[in-house]
């Protein structure tokens, strides 16, 4: 099971990172099992976990985690890949320098590094990827600079691990009459969204960046009830836009998103305890329970 390589290589990491990284392994009592061998998982959780500790030479967190994804159609609508199935998520997710999109496009090259000569041999993403490949997964990267690098690995799953989280409810999506604000850079994100939301009876605004995103709420703000954001965005970023709406319009709700985890949002201090939240890639399904959750909650968003 991953549950249990996870939990060696958590054991094996508090010894090998440092005092200074503050190290979460955030781990679920439902068995995820997964095609690819031990050792190849173990590997792919050593290299991301030690290419993040060498991203964060003055400290910082690094935040492991496991859990269990339907990748569909709208995720290759997205990525260009990704056959439709059950995987296993596993999520690297560090606090440091980040990379800008050139580098992160590349990072998976062999040889290819940022390191000082001597520092690294470029081989141990490209390793990550190879093994991936093998299990028939996939892997992407999310980053930005300045504000941290998480990697987000699919494995197939096995037939004895459940498709989906136990908790999730089999209900359909409750449908909507409101009007949403949906702010992302990402065409094909925002696209995407703006299609899922309609199909379920929502009104779309959509804006491409933050600036755009404060001008249409300035210019629509009687009818727009949620405000769906970014939470990294050019020329002004998701919190900022909501921060001004919320001087406009008190109580204003607001779904923030964005490809890092949660506890990397909230250690980063970009988002606060208690902003609605939900980790890109999502599925349909999820975004429209997310949706309704934000706005439904009586205390607006949070904060």
């Amino acid at each position: 099971m991953v549950n249990e390589i996870l939990g060696r290589v958590d054991k094996l990491l508090h010894r090998l990172i440092g005092e200074d990284i503050e190290l979460t392994a955030n781990i679920p009592d439902q068995p995820v099992t997964v095609l690819g061998d031990s050792g190849q998982i173990e590997q792919i959780l050593m290299n991301l976990a030690t290419n993040a500790r060498d991203a964060m030479p003055g400290g910082g967190a690094l935040t492991l985690e496991l859990g269990v994804a339907e990748l569909d159609a709208s995720f290759r609508q997205v990525h260009g890949y990704g056959r439709p199935g059950s995987y296993a998520l596993i999520t690297v997710s560090d606090t440091g320098e980040g990379m800008d999109q050139g580098t992160a496009q590349r990072i998976f090259e062999p040889f290819f590094t940022t390191k000082e000569v001597g520092k690294g041999s470029g081989l141990g993403l490209s390793i990550v990827y190879g093994i991936v490949k093998q299990c028939n997964g996939y892997v992407n990267c999310y980053s930005e600079p300045g504000q941290g690098t998480t990697f987000k690995v699919y494995v197939p799953l096995t037939a004895d691990t459940p498709a989906r989280p136990l908790r999730e409810s089999e209900s359909p999506p409750t449908r909507g009459t409101e009007t949403v604000l949906v702010a992302e850079d990402n065409k094909e994100v925002r696209d995407l969204v703006r299609a899922v939301l309609e199909q379920f009876g929502y009104t779309v605004l959509d804006a491409a960046d933050g600036e755009e995103a404060a001008r249409m709420f300035e210019l629509h703000q009687n009818v727009i009830s949620m405000m769906l954001l970014d939470v990294v965005m050019p020329k002004r970023n998701g919190k900022e836009v909501y921060e001004l709406a919320k001087k406009i319009k008190p109580g204003i709700r607001a779904l923030f998103t964005s490809g890092y985890t949660a506890d990397i949002m909230h250690r980063k201090g970009i988002l606060e305890e208690g902003l609605h939240f939900v980790s890109k890639p999502v599925s349909p399904r999820e975004l429209l329970k997310k949706v309704r959750e934000a706005l439904d909650d009586t205390r607006g968003s949070g904060p």
